[in-house]
C-alpha cells in the first residue's frame, strides 16, 4: 500500500491507494482509497468534497458524508472490508490547486517543549591547549624512555633487598612524574605534616578527576601501590614500569579479579608497603564526588591500618577525562587530612568521603 501526505494551502491530505504490486485486495483491511483532511474549515471541506478529482468510497459514508479529523485531541479509527473488484489497481491523483505547489513547513508539537537544561555549548578546544598536549605527551615519554633503562637495570637488586615497597623504583617514578608536570603547572601541597611515616603501612584513599592525578600523587615521593585497570599494563614501558613497581592489576566487572586485589592489598600491607584507593572507583567528568566503594575501608578495618583521605583539585580542568589530547593551564593542589582509624568500615568510608567533600567545597 501507498501512502502519500499532500498539502494544497492550508489543508493536509493523507492519501492511501493499493498499488500494482500489493497483494490481493481480500487481505488488506482499509478501504481501496481514503482521503482525509486535517485541519480544514467545514466550507473548504464541501469545496474539496464536490472538486471531480477527488473520489470518495463506502469510506466516506462511514463518516456521515464528509471524511474529516480533527486537528487535535480526536482520533477516528476506521475498518471496513476491501470490496472485491476486477481493476487490477485503483489510484486517485491530486491535481494542483491555482496551479501552484506551495512548500510545506512541518512543525512538530513537541517544539519547544524540550528542558533548557539539558542542552549545553560544546567546550571550545583552544589551539594553544592541544599544543600543550602534544608537548606535555612528547615530554612524558621522553623521560619516560630513559627513566625506564634505570629501572629496568635496578629492578633483580629490588627484588632481592626491597621486594615488597620498592622505594627506589618509585624513587624514578617521582622523578618521572616531577619531570612531567614541571614545565606545564605548579602543584601545591597543603597537610604534608599529617603524612604517616614513610614506614608506616597505611591506605591512601583520593578523589579521582583526571589522569593527571596518578602523576600528582606520585610527586609525594611515597611508594604506595596503586590499583589499575589491567587494560594499563598492556602500554609498552608504561606498563612495564607500572608491573616492577608493584602496582595491583584490576579487572572491571569482575568479582574473582576484585577479591584477588583485595587479598594481594593486605599482603602488602601486612609485608610494611602502603596501598592507594580511588574509592569512586573511575574518574569523575564533570568534578564531582561519585559514590565510594568500601573495599579499601575494609582492608584497612582487616588489617588495623590507618586511612589517609588526600584531596586533589584542578587537575580535571587542565587534563579533562575524555579529552587527554589537550593540556589546558591552571594549577593543582593537593590537601592531605590527618589520617582516621577505625573497625567500622562504613563509617571509615562516609567519614573518608565527607571530609575530602568538604575540602572540595571549599578549595
Amino acid at each position: 500500500m501507498d501512502v502519500a501526505l499532500h498539502t494544497i494551502h492550508s489543508p493536509v491530505l493523507i492519501c492511501c491507494r493499493r498499488s500494482s504490486k500489493s497483494p490481493p485486495s481480500s487481505s488488506l483491511p482499509l478501504c481501496g482509497y481514503m482521503e482525509l483532511h486535517i485541519g480544514t474549515s467545514r466550507h473548504k471541506q464541501e469545496a474539496f468534497r464536490n472538486q471531480k478529482q477527488y473520489c470518495f468510497f463506502p469510506l466516506a459514508k462511514a463518516l456521515n458524508g464528509f471524511p474529516c479529523i480533527p486537528k487535535k485531541h480526536q482520533a477516528i479509527q476506521l475498518h471496513q472490508s476491501m470490496h472485491e473488484s476486477n481493476h487490477e489497481h485503483f489510484g486517485c491523483e491530486l491535481h494542483r490547486r491555482d496551479k501552484f505547489v506551495r512548500s510545506t513547513v512541518v512543525r512538530s508539537e513537541l517544539t519547544g517543549t524540550g528542558i533548557p537544561e539539558a542542552d549545553y555549548p560544546l567546550s571550545d578546544i583552544k589551539l594553544s591547549s592541544k599544543v600543550r598536549g602534544i608537548c606535555f605527551y612528547a615530554v612524558t615519554a621522553t623521560a619516560a624512555i630513559f627513566l625506564f633503562v634505570l629501572m629496568l637495570v635496578q629492578h633483580p637488586f629490588v627484588l632481592l633487598l626491597d621486594r615488597h615497597r620498592r622505594k627506589a623504583q618509585f624513587f624514578i617514578a617521582k622523578i618521572w612524574a616531577t619531570l612531567s608536570v614541571t614545565p606545564f603547572f605548579k602543584i601545591k601541597y597543603e597537610g604534608l605534616e599529617n603524612l604517616p611515616h614513610r614506614d608506616t603501612p597505611a591506605v591512601y584513599v583520593s578523589n579521582h578527576q583526571s589522569f593527571l592525578d596518578i602523576f600528582t600523587l606520585l610527586t609525594l615521593g611515597r611508594s604506595f601501590k596503586f590499583i589499575s585497570k589491567t587494560s594499563i599494563f598492556l602500554y609498552p614501558i608504561i606498563g612495564w614500569a607500572m608491573s616492577m613497581m608493584g602496582v595491583i592489576p584490576l579487572k572491571r566487572m569482575d568479582s574473582r579479579s576484585q577479591l584477588d586485589c583485595l587479598r594481594r592489598c593486605m599482603d602488602v600491607l601486612k609485608n610494611g608497603a602502603s596501598v592507594c584507593f580511588f574509592p569512586e572507583g573511575t574518574r569523575s567528568k564533570d568534578g564531582k564526588l561519585g559514590t565510594f566503594k568500601k573495599g579499601a575501608f575494609s582492608v584497612a578495618t582487616k588489617m588495623k591500618v590507618p586511612v589517609v583521605p588526600m584531596t586533589i583539585m584542578g587537575t580535571g580542568k587542565i587534563l579533562p577525562a575524555g579529552n587527554e589530547g589537550i593540556l589546558n593551564t591552571g594549577s593543582v593542589k593537593v590537601v592531605i587530612h590527618k589520617p582516621i582509624e577505625g573497625s567500622n568500615p562504613e563509617l571509615l568510608c562516609n567519614t573518608a568521603r565527607d571530609t575530602i567533600a568538604e575540602a572540595l567545597n571549599y578549595g
